[in-house]
């Protein structure tokens, strides 16, 4: 093949580049906090789908949330372990986890893991249930979007610090 062969082609009119990064950040701001002691790192926020890729971080131990998703979710421990109390397997590092849509489950951290990082992706929503299933919130693209213009308009990278990866 020729050099010319090889070159990359542009996208077509109206489609942003990919994107190609570090996944865990030297500068923690990048980290948006999202609880007392957990924080997500965007990676893709993808409005066109509906859903996101991030990672996340928890630094104490105890329940997360309670929740289900309408959509599919896959998971990929890269530090620490966590598990759902409603099974009884444990998602330790370098675990893959699929989560079918309609489940409801409670994720925890255990009391001897200082620090757990696992990188989700995920279709559709996040939708918060308290113990009789009953919706009391919920996360969506736009509402990530949201918490991540606000935390970095907030900690000096600036609100448009978030574009970079919403596609």
């Amino acid at each position: 093949m020729t050099a010319a062969a090889l070159a990359p082609i542009a996208p077509a009119s109206g489609i942003r580049l990919e994107i190609a990064i570090a996944a865990i950040p030297d500068d923690e701001r990048v980290w948006v906090p999202q609880a007392k002691g957990v924080w997500f790192r965007p990676l893709l926020l993808n409005t066109v789908s509906g859903g996101w890729c991030n990672l996340l971080r928890v630094r104490r131990a105890g329940v997360l949330s309670r929740h289900r998703h309408p959509m599919l979710v896959v998971g990929y421990v890269i530090r620490g372990r966590w598990k759902y109390v409603e099974h009884d397997w444990t998602a330790e590092e370098g675990s893959f986890v699929f989560e079918p849509p309609g489940e409801v489950h409670t994720l925890t951290v255990p009391d001897d893991c200082p620090e757990m990082i696992t990188f989700f992706n995920i279709q559709g929503a996040m939708i918060y249930v308290d113990d009789q299933n009953r919706q009391t919130g919920y996360e969506d693209v736009f509402t990530k979007i949201d918490m991540c213009r606000t935390h970095y308009r907030d900690n000096g990278l600036g609100a448009s610090y978030v574009d970079a990866f919403i596609r």
